[in-house]
């Protein structure tokens, strides 16, 4: 939601050894999810247009892409939000706002642990 944080968050992933494909809607975001096939996903969740959890519900749903995992980037703060972001099909999710050092080390360990829940 904020092409500064768009900036921040894709020059860490950049210097940790990711390839990052960014998009700025929801719209873009499930286009993309489609055709690039990424390892994983972070999803905005106030994405204009289509917003992060639309978007995640859609992806979800598409048979390509349903198994890629998504982690929701966050300003909401409420109750009830996390089961929200993850009954729209989020494997985890971070709040605004982001230290890019512990986001990389918390995308790492995300990935890790579902790396083993697939080979168990």
């Amino acid at each position: 939601d904020n092409r500064d944080n768009l900036k921040i968050v894709t020059y860490a992933l950049q210097r940790a050894g990711y390839t990052v494909i960014a998009a700025e809607t929801g719209e873009e975001g499930f286009e993309l999810a489609q055709t690039e096939r990424p390892a994983f996903i972070l999803m905005d969740i106030n994405l204009p247009g289509m917003d992060g959890l639309e978007t995640t519900k859609r992806i979800r749903s598409s048979e390509a892409d349903g198994n890629i995992p998504i982690i929701a980037i966050t300003s909401y703060a409420m109750s009830g939000d996390r089961e929200r972001i993850l009954a729209a099909g989020c494997n985890g999710y971070f709040e605004k706002p982001i230290d890019p050092l512990t986001l990389v080390e918390q995308i790492h360990k995300i990935l890790e642990n579902i790396l083993k829940l697939k080979e168990q």
